[in-house]
């Protein structure tokens, strides 16, 4: 099974990168959790994606706040797919990191999830390595049918609230 990177631009970003991290361990995927930096350490993170699929890797998440360029550089040096996390970490609530994340020129693609999104983050990783393992597709169409019943479950109990409520 192909790994996934999950690379921070600062320990700062691990609160949010855990749920990530604890999704995927979930889901039974391997990863490893690295920290670069698209302006301090530019190198590594070149260096870092231009190998990733030849170490085994099949996506690399990203997750960076403020100017957030972390996932368009890990983007422009690798062909594998790269999900982007905005983080909120700054004055404008996360808008720039989502901005700087979303907004890459043709030809460097980044999927990028929601503000703090990282178990989102994890499940798009999940799905795009799905494609090519049964298990893992099992595995998210179990998921899929438990938040059916999850949410069934709670419509039921609302129901039974709503009818004790108005026969009070």
């Amino acid at each position: 099974m192909k790994k996934v990177a999950v690379i921070m631009g600062s320990d700062s970003d691990f609160p949010i990168v855990s749920g990530a991290v604890k999704t995927l361990n979930q889901y039974g995927v391997p990863f490893e959790v690295h920290i670069m930096s698209a302006h301090r350490t530019p190198e590594k993170a070149a260096e870092f994606s231009a190998n990733a699929k030849e170490n085994g890797f099949g996506v690399i998440i990203a997750a960076a706040g403020k100017a957030a360029h972390l996932a368009g550089v890990l983007a422009a040096h690798t062909t594998i797919p790269v999900i982007g996390i905005p983080i909120k970490s700054s004055t404008l609530d996360g808008l720039d990191a989502l901005l700087a994340t979303v907004q890459m020129p043709k030809g460097i693609p980044v999927a990028t999830v929601a503000i703090d999104g990282s178990d989102n983050a994890a499940i798009l990783a999940v799905q795009m390595l799905a494609l090519s393992d049964d298990e893992l597709a099992e595995k998210l169409a179990q998921d899929k049918i438990n938040m059916k019943n999850g949410v069934a479950k709670k419509d039921e109990d609302i129901q039974a609230k709503v009818a004790e409520l108005v026969n009070k």
